[in-house]
C-alpha cells in the first residue's frame, strides 16, 4: 500500500559526522526491453520543489525508522509516483546544499519503473519528465547526481552489452 501523505520534519533524520543522509533513485525505463539504440534508456526527472531551481532525480532524508532501500523506494514515490525495482547501489556522494552550508551524505540507486501513479503525495509541487541521459545531463542541478547517471549508463551499456 501506498502512502499518500509525504513524510515531513527531521525528527528522525540520520546523520554521520554532521552530514544530514539523503538517499535517491534514478528511476528509469528502456524502450523496446534493449538498449540497441542510443534514445533507447529514458530517466524521469522531477522539478525541484523551489521554483526555478531545475529538475533532478528524486531523493530525501534517509530516516532512522527504515532501511536505506526503504528511503530510497519512499522517496521515489513520494516525490515523483513511481516504483519498481530498486537495483544495487550507485555509490555514495558528499556535496554541499545549493540553499545553505550544510554538507551532505547522498546516495544513489537505479529504479527500474514498473509503475507509475497517476496522484502521489508531491504531484501538486512538482513536474515530472522522462527524459533521454543527455537531456537529463542538461537540466540536472547536481553534479553529483550526474555522475550516478554516468555510471547507471555504464552500468547497463555492460549489461546489455
Amino acid at each position: 500500500m501506498v502512502s499518500m501523505v509525504a513524510r515531513r520534519g527531521r525528527q528522525l533524520q540520520r546523520y554521520n559526522r554532521n552530514q544530514r543522509q539523503v538517499v535517491g533513485c534514478i528511476p528509469y525505463r528502456i524502450k523496446g526491453g534493449n538498449m540497441g539504440s542510443e534514445d533507447a534508456l529514458e530517466v524521469l526527472v522531477i522539478s525541484a520543489q523551489r521554483k526555478g531551481k531545475g529538475m533532478l532525480f528524486p531523493k530525501g532524508g534517509w530516516e532512522s525508522d527504515e532501511s536505506i532501500e526503504e528511503a530510497a523506494i519512499r522517496e521515489s514515490i513520494e516525490e515523483a509516483g513511481v516504483f519498481g525495482t530498486l537495483e544495487g547501489v550507485l555509490g555514495k556522494w558528499c556535496f554541499k546544499s545549493k540553499g545553505n552550508d550544510a554538507y551532505y551524505e547522498g546516495c544513489m540507486f537505479p529504479l527500474l519503473v514498473k509503475e507509475q501513479l497517476d496522484f502521489w503525495p508531491e504531484k501538486n509541487i512538482r513536474q515530472r519528465a522522462w527524459v533521454s541521459v543527455s537531456k537529463a545531463k542538461e537540466v540536472c542541478q547536481y553534479s553529483w547526481m550526474k555522475e550516478a547517471l554516468d555510471l547507471l549508463v555504464r552500468r547497463l551499456e555492460s549489461t546489455y552489452s
